[in-house]
């Protein structure tokens, strides 16, 4: 039975976490945990796929390899599937609106103040550089 090129992808990244979890419980048993991961761990986990598979990708289109770039494409978009769904640009800067508003922020020297309020808000939902990035936009306007 042949497999489609997403069910190929999804296989991939499949058996990589299942790999990358053993790992990591086997690493659990030695550091206190118990050999137990909690989700948090898994979703870290995942995103440090994710971020290593955009590095992957990014030399790829850079050395011209389509074959590459696509089966990238195709692995991150199965691994961004285990998230959580992320917060829109839009849903980022409410949050943060509203924060800056509680702290009475004013200033763009305030960014960590802010940032640490903000933080656990946002965890696990949206991503960090961005989350900063609208902080020091809204600060500085």
């Amino acid at each position: 039975m042949a497999m489609r090129g997403g069910d190929e992808a999804r296989k991939t990244v499949l058996r990589l976490l299942v790999a990358q979890i053993k790992n990591a419980e086997v690493e659990a048993r030695t550091d206190g945990r118990g050999g137990v991961l909690s989700d948090s761990d898994i979703l870290a986990l995942i995103r440090r796929e994710i971020k290593q598979h955009e590095e992957s990708l990014l030399e790829a289109k850079n050395a011209g390899r389509e074959d590459l770039v696509a089966q990238q494409e195709a692995e991150l978009e199965v691994l961004r599937s285990f998230l959580p769904r992320q917060l829109t640009r839009e849903e980022i800067i409410a949050l943060a609106k509203q924060t800056i508003q509680e702290l009475n922020a004013t200033s763009p020297k305030q960014h960590g103040q802010v940032m640490k309020a903000l933080q656990p808000k946002v965890k696990d939902i949206a991503d960090g550089k961005l989350v900063s990035e609208i902080v020091r936009e809204l600060l500085s306007a």
